[in-house]
C-alpha cells in the first residue's frame, strides 16, 4: 500500500528518469508571466495538453515573447509537481514553429510599439531647414561611415560633422547606440543625427531592432534619420526614426538635399520677387500715364496751386500779426520799465523803519505797564498770605499740638494718658507726655 506522497514520488522518479530530454511541439495557451519573471503556460494540440514551466534563468538570449496561440517547439525534462500531483515540462529552450525567433520577436515588438503610438507621424520631429552640424552614429571601420563622409564633404563642404563610433552588431551594440543617441540629445551639439550601418542579415541588423534603441530614438530631442541596411531592409529603428532613408548614402544625400532645396527655394523666391516687382512697376507706370492724360487729373493740380497760394497769403498775415503783437508787448514793457525807475525804494524803506520804531515803542510801554500791574498784585497777595499765616497766630501766644504720627490734635479724646505729644510754639517746639486728660 502507498501513501499519496509515496505514489507521487515514485511517479516523479519514473518520469524524471525516462524523460530527461524531450522535444514537444504544440500551441501555447493560458500563458502567464509571474512577478518573478517565470513563465507558466499550457502546451496543447487537438487531443491533449500539458503544463509547462519556463524559469527566468532559462530565458536568457530568447528574442521573442511567448503568447497564446503561438505554435512552438519546447525542449526540456518532465517531472511531477507534487503539490497538485500534475506532471509538467520544465522548459529549457523554446523556438517558434514555422517562423524564426528573430522574425517573430521583430513582429511582436513592432506591434507593441505601434500600439503605444511610437510610429505616429504626429510625433515625428521635422528636419532642420539648414543643418550646419550633423551627428553620425555608426561603426568607425565600416563602409557606411566612409560613404556618408564622402557625400557630405563633396556636396556640403562647410558642414560640421561629429562622429560617435559604436558597434553596430553583436552583444552590447544596442547599449552603445543608446549611449550615443543620449549623448547628442543631452549635449545638443548637432542639428540632426544620422544613425546608419551597411546591409546584413536579420541577425546582423538585430541591434537596430532592440526595444531600448527604439525608445532612445523616440526620446531624442534631436531629429534622427535612420539609414540601416539596404533598400529592402526594414528595422524597428526605421519605423521610430523621424525620417527613414533606404541606405546610409541616401541618409547623407537626404541631409544635403535639404540644403540644396533651401538654396533652390531662395533662388526661386528671388526670381519670383524680381518678376513681380518688374510687373508691378510697369503696371503703375502705365496707370500714371493714363491718369496724367485725363482732364480730371489736372483739377487736383489746380487745387494744389491754389492751396499753395493760399498758404503764402496765410503766412504773410501770420507774420504781420506776430509783428503787431510783438510791438504791443514791447510798448507795455517800456511803460512798466518807466514806472519801475520812478519808484524810490529809500522813501518806502524809511516809512517802514519809522512804522517799526513806533510799534516797538508801543510794545515796550504796554509790556512795562503789564509788569507793574503784576508786581502790585503779587505784593497784595503776599500781604494777605502773611496775615493769614498760622505763624501769626503762634506769635500771639497760641500753640499747635500733634501726636506721634503728626496729626493735629483738636480733641483730648485723640490721645491717651502717657502718649507723647509735640507742641509747636512761635519759636521752637516742645515734646511732652500726657499725664492727665480734662474735658
Amino acid at each position: 500500500m502507498y501513501t499519496v506522497s509515496d505514489l507521487t514520488a515514485r511517479i516523479r522518479d519514473l518520469l524524471a528518469k525516462n524523460f530527461t530530454d524531450v522535444i514537444v511541439q504544440g500551441e501555447i495557451s493560458n500563458c502567464r508571466v509571474a512577478g518573478s519573471g517565470h513563465i507558466y503556460c499550457t502546451l496543447k494540440d487537438e487531443r491533449a495538453q500539458v503544463r509547462c514551466v519556463f524559469f527566468k534563468t532559462q530565458q536568457r538570449g530568447m528574442k521573442f515573447h511567448p503568447e497564446d496561440g503561438l505554435q512552438v517547439m519546447v525542449r526540456g525534462s518532465i517531472s511531477v509537481y507534487e503539490a497538485r500531483g500534475e506532471y509538467q515540462i520544465y522548459v529549457e529552450s523554446m523556438e517558434p514553429v514555422g517562423r524564426g525567433a528573430l522574425q517573430l520577436a521583430f513582429e511582436q515588438l513592432k506591434k507593441r510599439l505601434e500600439a503605444e503610438g511610437l510610429f505616429e507621424a504626429a510625433k515625428k520631429k521635422p528636419l532642420p531647414l539648414l543643418p550646419s552640424r550633423i551627428g553620425l552614429v555608426t561603426s568607425s571601420s565600416g563602409a557606411a561611415v566612409r560613404d556618408v563622409v564622402r557625400i557630405l564633404t563633396r556636396r556640403f563642404p562647410n558642414v560640421h560633422l561629429t562622429v560617435y563610433p559604436v558597434r553596430v552588431q553583436g552583444s552590447g551594440a544596442s547599449v552603445e547606440i543608446v549611449e550615443a543617441l543620449r549623448y547628442f540629445s543631452r549635449k545638443r551639439l548637432v542639428d540632426v543625427i544620422l544613425l546608419v550601418r551597411g546591409g546584413g542579415s536579420l541577425e546582423d541588423l538585430w541591434s537596430f531592432n532592440e526595444e531600448i534603441v527604439a525608445r532612445a530614438i523616440a526620446a531624442s530631442a534631436i531629429p534622427v534619420i535612420s539609414g540601416v541596411g539596404h533598400e529592402t531592409d526594414f528595422t524597428i529603428a526605421d519605423f521610430v526614426a523621424d525620417v527613414r532613408a533606404s541606405t546610409p548614402s541616401a541618409a547623407a544625400e537626404l541631409v544635403v538635399k535639404t540644403r540644396n532645396e533651401f538654396d533652390k527655394h531662395l533662388r526661386d523666391l528671388r526670381d519670383s520677387l524680381e518678376g513681380q516687382l518688374r510687373y508691378r512697376l510697369l503696371e503703375l507706370s502705365r496707370r500714371l500715364h493714363e491718369l496724367a492724360g485725363r482732364r480730371g487729373f489736372r483739377r487736383p493740380v489746380d487745387l494744389l496751386r491754389q492751396n499753395r497760394q493760399r498758404a503764402d497769403e496765410l503766412t504773410s498775415r501770420l507774420a504781420l500779426g506776430l509783428r503787431g503783437r510783438l510791438e504791443q508787448t514791447r510798448r507795455r514793457f517800456n511803460t512798466a520799465h518807466v514806472h519801475l525807475l520812478s519808484f524810490d525804494f529809500r522813501v518806502k524803506l524809511g516809512a517802514l523803519r519809522l512804522r517799526l520804531q513806533n510799534r516797538e515803542h508801543d510794545l515796550r510801554v504796554r509790556t512795562e505797564r503789564a509788569l507793574r500791574a503784576k508786581r502790585e498784585q503779587l505784593a497784595r497777595l503776599s500781604l494777605q498770605l502773611e496775615e493769614r499765616s498760622p505763624l501769626k497766630v503762634l506769635e500771639r501766644g497760641y500753640a499747635i499740638a500733634t501726636d506721634a504720627a503728626g496729626n493735629v490734635l483738636r480733641d483730648a479724646a485723640q490721645v491717651v494718658v502717657g502718649a507723647a505729644v509735640s507742641v509747636r510754639l512761635h519759636r521752637g517746639s516742645l515734646l511732652t507726655t500726657v499725664k492727665e486728660k480734662r474735658s
